[in-house]
């Protein structure tokens, strides 16, 4: 039996949104901007409805704390 992961569902819509949004070349690192990333990831959790708003800041925080180490972008690998 599937189970449904919301979790999951929502990270690989984000991994998606950043192989659309990146300036990287095809197959590169598919690096977004972090203000980009979050914008995406609060919006499309809020829709989900399942991921608590606590969750949601613990996670774009681990997000922040990596992206910032890579002039503020977010790579796939960072998730």
């Amino acid at each position: 039996i599937s189970c449904w992961n919301p979790v999951q569902s929502l990270l690989s819509s984000m991994k998606q949104a950043c192989e659309i949004l990146t300036r990287d070349p095809e197959g590169g690192a598919a690096r977004i901007p972090f203000e980009t990333f979050s914008f995406l990831y609060l919006y499309l959790a809020s829709i989900d409805g399942e991921i608590s708003k606590a969750e949601m800041k613990v996670f774009l925080l681990g997000i922040k704390e990596q992206a910032d180490k890579h002039s503020g972008m977010v790579l796939v690998r960072h998730f």
